[in-house]
């Protein structure tokens, strides 16, 4: 049965991507919790906050009612990004009609994690030996010798995918590895952390990500430690620090127009990855995004929130203390062009047809929609058809 795919363009949506047993294991850990939340656009931050405590389903129509009437594609882009990430849980009653409630794993631990706070399970370099630690310059060039000049993120992404693609074929279950990266978005650059702390598996993960750059490891007498770099918190480009912001030199206007005032033949070259430069003056760059370049950039492994975070980083000091520093609109249609580039591929499926009753075929649609399984429902004929992958447990829960 044809069904729409998410394509892993970026960290979230590979976290988006996990089957729904395995997305809502990762909510076990605060910390994950904290991250996909930190990762969400901000009118969906906006939605889990102001339901963080609401232990009831809230109608679609009342969500949308927080909204103007101009916020329309953000709410789409919000609303749709909390159902991939199972945070926002899905139930379509006929009499009712849609509604949506928190997740309640990651709604407890996210609670929890706000009201309390909390520090990650790793022991610290004793301050005795900290004199032997590389400095914070050392790591970046360290860092940057892993990788050639030109579009770091995209090929760390291409080898970060297919090793999380490949992850099981090691005996390392996605989840935990997906985990385990997040986490590492939560660890401070340039400290260094105790191998012991790690498990066998973690321990391996951490020696490929030194191939890799994101750490760099260090030998004690008689223990290991490892420091990250500002590759490892910058896996997720939306879990990035803007606070940092450097001097930029970008201007980008509401009618897609951008406007780079320098003369580096370089940033020419990395504005035509994802726009169409129009001409290039001794000071100054002017480019216009388009779909089609934007097209041409998202099958070439340039993602939406790469382009729509470099565009925020180099943001022009005339326009970078503006909140946004770069137009809602255009943002917002970037990420609505990527999302239009999904492929449509085939999933293994099951129908299940003649239910004895209505109550037990809507009792087992909202079963089988629990965790993301309904792939196409005819509630006149009572026929259902569910992914594969939990095909057992409907059969176990129609046979209770």
């Amino acid at each position: 049965m044809p069904q729409v795919k998410i394509i892993a363009k970026n960290f979230m949506d590979m976290v988006a991507s996990l089957p729904a047993m395995k997305l809502d294991k990762l909510y076990d850990n605060a910390f994950i919790c904290e991250a996909i939340l930190r990762s969400l656009p901000p009118l969906a931050k906006k939605y889990v906050l102001q339901m963080l405590y609401i232990d009831e389903p809230v109608l679609a129509t009342s969500i949308h009612e927080w909204v103007l009437a101009d916020g329309e594609s953000k709410h789409t882009v919000a609303v749709d990004r909390l159902v991939q990430l199972r945070v926002f849980i899905e139930t379509v009653d006929r009499k009712k009609g849609t509604t949506y409630r928190l997740n309640t794993k990651f709604q407890i631990n996210l609670q929890k994690h706000i009201v309390h706070g909390g520090v990650l399970p790793r022991e610290p370099m004793p301050s005795t030996i900290t004199v032997r630690l590389p400095s914070l310059e050392d790591l970046e060039a360290y860092a940057a010798e892993q990788w050639e000049l030109m579009d770091t993120n995209a090929q760390l992404w291409y080898i970060i995918r297919e090793y999380i693609t490949n992850s099981e074929e090691r005996g390392v279950d996605t989840a935990d590895l997906i985990s385990f990266l997040l986490e590492l978005s939560f660890h401070v650059t340039g400290e260094a952390y105790n191998m012991n702390t790690l498990t066998d598996i973690q321990r391996n993960v951490i020696k490929d990500l030194a191939d890799l750059g994101l750490v760099k490891l260090q030998q004690g007498r008689k223990e290991s430690w490892f420091i990250p770099t500002k590759l490892a918190t910058n896996l997720s480009i939306s879990l990035s620090d803007l606070s940092s912001r450097k001097q930029g030199f970008v201007v980008v206007e509401t009618n897609f127009r951008v406007y780079a005032y320098s003369s580096s033949k370089l940033l020419c070259e990395i504005l035509r990855l994802f726009s169409r430069v129009e001409y290039q003056l001794p000071n100054l760059i002017v480019a216009a995004i388009t779909k089609e370049s934007l097209y041409n950039a998202f099958e070439n492994g340039i993602m939406a929130e790469q382009i729509i975070t470099f565009l925020q980083q180099n943001a022009h000091p005339r326009v970078a203390e503006r909140i946004p520093s770069v137009p809602e609109n255009v943002t917002d249609q970037i990420r609505l062009w990527e999302s239009d580039m999904n492929r449509v591929e085939m999933t293994p499926a099951s129908l299940f047809d003649e239910f004895p009753s209505r109550d037990v075929f809507e009792a087992a649609c909202d079963f089988a929609r629990e965790y993301g399984g309904v792939l196409w429902e005819d509630s006149k004929k009572m026929r259902l058809v569910v992914k594969a992958e939990i095909l057992g447990q409907i059969r176990e829960f129609l046979r209770r």
